[in-house]
């Protein structure tokens, strides 16, 4: 895996577990605590599939010319 493409999702994922915790310890105290890190670790699971779905895997290629002979019509 592209080095660049894992540091994103890496980022990501530690960006959604860290606002994942933050929200629940201050908007949701009712919620058990083993249900918070079930729900914790399952969005960072999510963020980091959905990050690597959505980062393209290589570099795009140039885009080619549209007249490939070089010839002016």
């Amino acid at each position: 895996m592209d080095q660049r493409r894992l540091a994103y999702i890496i980022v990501s994922m530690v960006t959604v577990a860290v606002i994942a915790i933050l929200m629940l310890n201050n908007m949701f105290e009712e919620v058990p605590r083993n249900h918070k890190i079930l729900i914790v670790i399952s969005a960072t699971l999510f963020s980091g599939l959905f990050a690597r779905a959505l980062f393209p895997a290589e570099q795009p290629d140039e885009a080619e010319p549209k007249n490939k002979n070089n010839l002016k019509k």
